[in-house]
């Protein structure tokens, strides 16, 4: 892609190296730990699923088990491998017996270990091949009904039950939407545990559950048929539980995740430790099944200012960028975020958002990127946010965006009803239709407002990068450095749940949807 903005490409090869560093050091961490959520995301790949009689999900009980018997650090899948050849029990069956006491699985005598890997592999290539399925079907749907134009308009549903939840995003589909995504309810990101079954009550959203995943893909196959494109739908693998649900999304067929270890760490105070190890294998799962991430960037700029902390967007998608590189996930499947969040009362603030957003076009030319609506200086005058919206839809079509979320004039108020998000996609569809091919004949002026804006912010992020990959990204992150927010190496939620890894550990999933299969 010839730059528009004639940005330096020495530049963004020492930035993109930078990254590239950052995330390598990292990835020497990571590959020595695994976490309590990793082992219970193997536990639930190889058919380990329910909750017991006072609802304690059984890959719960049965990790929890594993780590009070000091066998974690092995994973799960020996353990598992080991208890069906001495028990001849399914892993489900193997979960409830520990459930009800009955078996403490690090107590049984150890089999043949090449005997129990080809149990654990021959248990695990039955989920893998069940998400290579509903690829398939997706890819099926996309080569028969077809899907709508990018960007994909993108609204969400919060209703707190997963049956009004269905009624709310069929609506949206017959109005245009192309995603759906279905919020989380309010600190689910905090449980240590995935909830289980259908559920009808939430605070600010709704349960992510596999059961809940399962109702709501039910119900965009059908409105998708019948308005004739596919219907994406989205929900969030963050939090303490990232590969987890993940997993879910991916035997359920989802086709969007938020998931973002920063977004964790910064937001939601979860120790960076545990999290960016639960990071790479939900990256891993998601990059296997197809499923788009979208990277929590944005969030940044509502506590730091979009004009002064606009290069942390761009450094945090450059690391966010490799991180997904080594987690086997391509550029077409990363959703980097970042947002429409100046004041808009800043004089030529336009010309600084399409600045940010060309220059985020440019540097990733394949990434789907996620482009977030403005929320920060939204004031409830539904009036002037419409317009403001109309003006965030502007730059989105003039600098290819390929996840639109639709700003709602009511933002700031409640949350989104029908008619809300009816006139968002009608603001949307107006304008991506009369605008359509505008970046394709304006160019910019030569060392004019916007070239100098995009050049100054590379060069900004350029330069943090170069300071991060001297660092360490966890020091920077104690420093505070993304998103004004410090957070300790110690401090935080779930650092209790990381674990070193023995040397023999291993971990099925890893090299079947990398494509090593041992």
């Amino acid at each position: 892609m010839k730059s528009k903005l004639n940005l330096n490409p020495e530049l963004i090869d020492s930035a993109r190296s930078a990254a590239m560093h950052i995330a390598e050091d990292t990835q020497e961490f990571i590959d020595k730990h695994t976490t309590v959520t990793v082992e219970r995301t193997v536990a639930r790949l190889i058919g380990v699923d329910g909750v017991d009689e006072i609802g304690t999900p059984f890959p719960n009980v049965l990790i929890d088990n594993i780590k009070e018997g000091g066998g974690l650090s092995r994973g799960a899948a020996f353990w598992i491998g080991n208890a069906m050849i001495s028990t001849g029990k399914t892993p489900q069956k193997i979960a409830e017996s520990v459930s009800a006491g009955e078996t403490n699985i690090t107590k049984i005598p150890i089999a043949d270990e090449n005997k129990i890997i080809n149990t654990v592999y021959a248990a695990a290539r039955k989920s893998v091949e069940k998400i290579k399925n509903n690829r398939a079907k997706r890819d099926e749907y996309l080569n028969t009904i077809g899907e709508g134009k990018k960007p994909y308009l993108y609204v969400i549903v919060a209703t707190g039950n997963v049956y009004e939840d269905v009624v709310q995003a069929q609506a949206a589909a017959k109005q245009g939407a192309d995603i759906i995504a279905v919020i989380r309810t309010t600190a689910q990101s905090l449980l240590d545990y995935v909830p289980y079954g259908a559920t009808t009550e939430g605070f600010g959203g709704t349960f992510a559950t596999q059961e809940n995943f399962r109702i709501m893909r039910k119900a965009l196959d059908e409105v998708g048929e019948e308005v004739g494109r596919y219907i994406r739908l989205c929900n969030y693998c963050s939090g303490l539980c990232m590969p987890e649900i993940a997993a879910m999304g991916a035997l359920e067929r989802l086709d969007v995740m938020l998931n973002d270890a920063l977004y964790g760490i910064l937001f939601r105070d979860i120790n960076m430790q545990r999290t960016l190890i639960d990071q790479y294998f939900s990256r891993i799962i998601n990059g296997f099944a197809g499923i788009i991430i979208n990277t929590g960037e944005d969030n940044y700029l509502t506590t730091s200012d979009a004009v002064e902390e606009a290069h942390t967007v761009l450094a945090s998608q450059f690391i966010n960028e490799q991180f997904a590189l080594k987690a086997g996930l391509p550029e077409e499947q990363m959703g980097l975020g970042h947002a429409f969040e100046m004041d808009p009362m800043l004089e030529n603030g336009f010309l600084l958002e399409l600045a940010q957003a060309q220059m985020a076009r440019e540097i990733f030319p394949n990434a789907m990127l996620k482009y977030m609506p403005p929320t920060k200086f939204m004031t409830g005058n539904i009036f002037r946010g419409h317009l403001q919206d109309a003006v965030f839809n502007l730059v989105s079509i003039w600098t290819h965006q390929g996840i639109q979320l639709l700003g709602m004039p009511t933002e700031a108020i409640h949350t989104p009803h029908l008619q809300d998000r009816m006139l968002s996609i009608e603001n949307a569809k107006y304008i991506f239709n009369n605008a359509k091919n505008i970046g394709d004949e304006v160019e910019f002026k030569k060392d004019g407002i916007i070239q100098k804006r995009a050049q100054e912010v590379l060069e900004k992020a350029e330069n943090l990068l170069k300071d991060i990959e001297k660092e360490g990204i966890f020091s920077t992150i104690e420093q505070g450095k993304f998103g004004g927010v410090k957070r300790s190496y110690t401090g935080g939620k779930g650092l209790e749940g990381v674990i070193g890894k023995y040397e023999k550990y291993f971990n099925p999933f890893v090299d079947l949807m990398l494509g090593g299969d041992r």
